[in-house]
């Protein structure tokens, strides 16, 4: 793995559902090597549904302050901030490429960011959307990791 790789919510998620099983293994070895590399990419919507995805958990909701502190922690990462010219941006996206709109803003923010890899579960796997490569790193494993501690 090199430069700069985008990561969408739902791999966020996985990597702290520890009920999600391979997924979540897969999920938080990309994260470590993410970590270490210091190539991770966030928006501001990433953080954002993070948010709302840990503290309404219905199975096991995580409390307040820990959230706080696993967004401190990301927001350490390159952030890209949504701006109303991101919104235009994405709208062009949607017609472009016929994707819903939230999945248009974060591929303007890894495009705005430079990032070549878009890790998302959501996206379809292999496809290509200008310079951004879509990868499902939750079906096919990442690169191997080096062993470190998992990020909290």
């Amino acid at each position: 793995m090199s430069g700069k790789c985008f990561v969408d919510t739902d791999i966020l998620v996985y990597a702290h559902d520890r009920s999600a099983g391979t997924k979540h293994l897969r999920a938080q070895m990309l994260l470590e090597q993410l970590w270490t590399s210091g190539w991770g990419v966030l928006s501001t919507q990433v953080l954002e549904e993070l948010c709302i995805h840990l503290c309404r958990n219905s199975g096991n909701p995580l409390p307040i302050e820990e959230v706080c502190l696993l967004i401190r922690d990301y927001s350490t990462w390159e952030v890209v901030a949504s701006t109303p010219a991101s919104v235009h941006e994405a709208l062009e996206i949607v017609m472009r490429h016929k994707v819903p709109f939230w999945d248009a803003l974060i591929l303007e923010a890894a495009e705005r960011a430079g990032a070549s890899i878009l890790y998302s579960e959501h996206l379809a796997t292999t496809q290509r959307y200008g310079a951004i490569q879509m990868v499902n790193p939750l079906i096919e494993p990442a690169a191997p990791a080096a062993v470190t501690p998992a990020r909290k």
